[in-house]
């Protein structure tokens, strides 16, 4: 009994067997301490490990008990187990602890495939320490190889394709992706198949190969804190408000307000897309910083939009499937002329041109008055072109610049709301002599060459008023000129007011 039992250790307990548990019993409990998350994968390991010692144990028993060839078998697939598992704890303490204090990130299907190959040259090397030739084994495996390859086609399309997305890095757990109609956060990256978890908490599994073939979108990153996302907030306006000033005021809401996950920069941005039927639509473009959140904080975004639509008083469009129906009988109508006339006479009270008119003059030429908007950066006129209107600045600003042949275009002045320009041209024929551009957003009105003589047939002391007018600005004009010309007026004097007046009564037939 006594000598079996010395034949059972020696055959179980080599000289480096000691060394081998002293290892294993090393790194699994510095893994274990160091490596949280990894402890039932070390757990697992280091199980597979003893059992393996208890396999090599049962093979010296099949020794001891004179069964040599299967004991031999026995004892060797195990003594590959126990080494397996060394391998696989010795890469978790490298690729886990030691590499990334060195700042070197391992992707998780290089080490496998690493740790695959160390496998392989153990278990060759292995084998010929037995004396099995391993020439004749990878012949033999490689026939194999080709069947199970053919076999298995679709199974090592996804594996390949993983190892692909790992190793060129255009996919990391953590990132967030849009996969045709699918949304969310890279949970896993397997050899055969990326799991992504939607915000709805739904786990999808999506074979690699279908990556590979397909394209998908990356919006986001983990590791990459700057990585804002653009998002696009609709809605439309109507035509009552002015463009210009409904993207001034959401642009100042949205950049001036305290939003949380809203990036400070890059500026969110509003445009006006396109024209609907009795409605601008507009999109408030601002970045997302987590896009975890992206319900809630387009919520957030559209109150913020609301209220500052709200505090200008621009309304929403009525949705297009609604249908708007408004009684319109001649009391309602005649309501609406009569607010339209007296805000117009209220216009053209703050004319100079027109501030001796009586009121029912006032209520003729307003009954006249073409609505004009121009937005900021508009010409409302060239310098040269033919004369058509008279206009009345009712709101805004707009610039008069003159154009030189040896000088840029300059500046001349700024006409303010109440201002009136075009008046020579329309009473004398003459071209225009400046090009008017809006400064602002303008509010203009426009008086035909028919209107403004017939109130001047009416009313021909008007003519005396406005020839007075455009002496005076025809002396400025010709004051400007002389600093961007060698000759005065460019070889002309500035006509005086009975100047002007004669020309104006000429031109009319007065």
């Amino acid at each position: 009994m006594e000598a079996a039992m010395h034949k059972i250790w020696t055959y179980f307990w080599l000289p480096e067997t000691k060394y081998v548990i002293g290892v294993v019993a090393f790194l699994a409990l510095l893994s274990l301490r160091l490596l949280p998350k990894d402890r039932q994968r070390i757990g697992r390991t280091t199980v597979v490990f003893v059992l393996c010692l208890v396999g090599q144990f049962f093979g010296a028993l099949l020794e001891a008990l004179d069964y040599s060839r299967f004991a031999v078998m026995i004892h060797e697939l195990f003594v590959i187990g126990s080494g397996m598992a060394l391998c696989r704890l010795v890469a978790i303490f490298v690729f886990r602890i030691i590499l990334p204090r060195f700042g070197i990130v391992v992707v998780r299907i290089a080490e496998d495939i690493i740790v695959l190959v160390v496998y392989a040259a153990f278990i060759l090397g292995r084998l010929h320490i037995v004396g099995l030739d391993p020439s004749s084994l990878l012949t033999t495996s490689a026939v194999i190889t080709a069947v199970l390859a053919f076999a298995m086609q679709d199974t090592l399309g996804n594996i390949l394709s993983g190892v692909a997305l790992q190793l060129d890095n255009s996919l990391r757990t953590g990132d967030w992706v849009k996969i045709d109609d699918i949304t969310g956060r890279v949970a896993q990256i397997r050899w055969r198949q990326t799991t992504i978890r939607t915000r709805n908490g739904d786990v999808v599994v999506v074979p690699n190969s279908q990556l590979m073939r397909g394209r998908f979108t990356v919006f986001g990153r983990a590791d990459i804190p700057s990585w804002p996302w653009r998002r696009w907030i609709w809605f439309n306006i109507t035509y009552d408000s002015p463009p210009t000033l409904v993207i001034q005021k959401v642009e100042k809401a949205i950049r001036t307000a305290d939003i949380p996950n809203v990036a400070r920069e890059p500026a969110p941005t509003c445009v006006l897309m396109e024209f609907g039927q009795g409605y601008g639509r507009y999109a408030l473009r601002y970045w997302m910083l987590d896009p975890q959140p992206d319900d809630p904080t387009d919520s957030a975004v559209r109150v913020h939009v609301l209220a500052a639509l709200q505090r200008a008083r621009m309304e929403l469009a009525v949705p297009e499937q609604s249908l708007h129906i408004t009684k319109e009988n001649d009391a309602y109508r005649k309501s609406l002329q009569r607010r339209e006339v007296e805000r117009r006479i209220a216009d053209l009270h703050k004319l100079e041109l027109f501030s001796s008119l009586q009121e029912e003059e006032l209520q003729t030429i307003s009954a006249r008055m073409v609505y004009a908007p121009f937005a900021c950066g508009d010409v409302i006129f060239h310098q040269g072109d033919a004369p058509h209107w008279l206009y009345l600045l009712a709101d805004g600003e707009a610039e008069v610049w003159m154009e030189f042949p040896d000088h840029s275009r300059q500046l001349f002045r700024t006409i303010q709301a109440g201002g009136t320009f075009g008046e020579k041209g329309v009473l004398t024929g003459e071209a225009r002599r400046a090009t008017i551009i809006a400064k602002t957003d303008v509010v203009c009105y426009r008086l035909d060459q028919a209107t403004v003589e017939e109130i001047i047939r009416s009313r021909p002391e008007i003519a005396e008023a406005i020839a007075e007018i455009l002496a005076r600005r025809e002396a400025e004009m010709d004051s400007f000129r002389n600093q961007f010309s060698g000759i005065p007026g460019d070889g002309r004097e500035s006509q005086p007011k009975a100047g002007i007046l004669a020309t104006i009564r000429d031109f009319l037939g007065l």
